[in-house]
């Protein structure tokens, strides 16, 4: 059995220093008040010229590079234990037609750089890069579109086409990430849409389930049965999901039920029944299992194990972000599974979003930061007596 306790193969890949850095980082964003008021204040320190000092922390944690050239080290770090790339282009909260479609061209080029290169296994995506979030809004409610309207969203699916139909030529398995459920009728929807077209043959579309959400075990149940009587197969990456304080918030605020599973046990729950569902119908599905949970995990490795599923059977993924849980990506590596990390890149400015949040993240989530620094000062020992 696989286990995550051992912090030799977790941190392979980093020197000493590297790890003192991890460890430096994260007993900083351990503190929530650093944090909220760190957030706020890192534009800033952008103008003011502190731009080495993110790069060479935050970002070297979390961030693949400023562009996909830049991320050929980390494929090629990640390569050598066997881990994949998933590259992930993220630049967010753009709202023109230039932007959106540059971002389209941009995700074109991750599936041209991943093509015919074992350790890139997908492309990703989100949906908000090609679209304007109130269209997107109005889509999911079902409103009635203007003639421009139309136009627009037509554009918006002719661009999620584009690249599902690139990703299909490469042979290239794309993720379209998940959003707010306000939203993501009209993600569901174009995945949907491009998972007839693309997977007659295997999983290359795959949609996302977030299943903090108490209707999208349910969900992943119809979308299978939707693939199997339209005769596609389907792609479905599993997460429990990013937008929960959000999503609480505004169902208090609109007045109408929170979508949200009322505890964290819940959302475990219904996590795992997703994974074995979806072993149990690996014959027409492709799964990637995106968790940093540890029991989840296990629970994975366990049903492979039941339902005689050799480890590196392609159908079936492990995933973890980058700079997080290394301790479960390198172990599963280690024991022959399929791995991939998502390795986001952008611009220092573009990304900074994304670095709060996952600073918010591992302040936020139940003993995130405490398990990383535990293992990392584990790990530090380890090799002080080893010397």
């Amino acid at each position: 059995m696989v286990s995550f306790d051992n912090t030799q193969i977790a941190f392979i890949a980093k020197s000493n220093s590297d790890l003192k850095k991890s460890f430096l980082l994260f007993k900083l964003i351990s503190y929530p008040m650093l944090v909220k008021y760190g957030g706020g204040l890192a534009p800033l320190g952008l103008q003011l010229g502190f731009k080495g000092l993110i790069k060479s922390t935050i970002f070297k944690q979390f961030v693949g590079g400023e562009n996909i050239q830049d991320c050929t080290r980390a494929i090629e770090e990640l390569g050598k234990y066997n881990i994949g790339t998933i590259l992930d282009y993220s630049v967010e909260g753009k709202e023109s037609e230039k932007d959106f479609d540059a971002c389209c061209k941009e995700t074109i080029e991750t599936i041209h750089r991943a093509k015919n290169d074992k350790h890139i296994p997908f492309c990703v995506f989100k949906v908000t890069g090609l679209a304007r979030f109130d269209l997107l809004e109005k889509v999911t409610a079902k409103q009635t579109l203007s003639t421009e309207e139309q136009k627009e969203y037509q554009r918006v699916k002719d661009r999620v086409h584009q690249i599902c139909k690139e990703a299909h030529a490469a042979n290239k398995p794309l993720f379209l990430d998940a959003e707010e459920s306000w939203i993501q009728l009209a993600i569901d929807d174009l995945a949907d849409e491009n998972m007839a077209l693309f997977n007659k043959e295997k999983a290359i579309v795959y949609n996302t389930f977030q299943l903090y959400r108490k209707d999208r075990l349910p969900f992943l149940r119809s979308s299978f049965e939707k693939a199997k009587a339209a005769n596609y197969h389907l792609g479905a990456k599993l997460v429990r999901g990013a937008y929960m304080e959000k999503e609480r918030k505004r169902a208090i605020e609109k007045n109408y039920p929170s979508p949200i599973q009322d505890t964290k046990e819940a959302s475990d729950k219904d996590y795992n029944a997703a994974l074995e569902f979806c072993v149990t119908h690996i014959s027409q599905m492709g799964l990637c299992a995106g968790t940093h949970n540890e029991n989840s995990s296990l629970h994975l490795v366990k049903l492979m194990e039941q339902n005689k599923v050799a480890n590196n059977d392609t159908r079936i993924y492990f995933s973890q972000l980058l700079g997080m849980s290394d301790h479960i990506s390198y172990n599963l590596s280690q024991a022959g599974y399929n791995v991939a990390k998502y390795v986001p890149y952008g611009p220092v400015k573009e990304v900074l979003p994304y670095l709060i949040r996952r600073a918010q993240e591992n302040t936020s989530v139940k003993g995130q930061t405490g398990r990383e620094l535990s293992l990392i000062i584990k790990e530090k020992e380890r090799r002080k007596q080893t010397k």
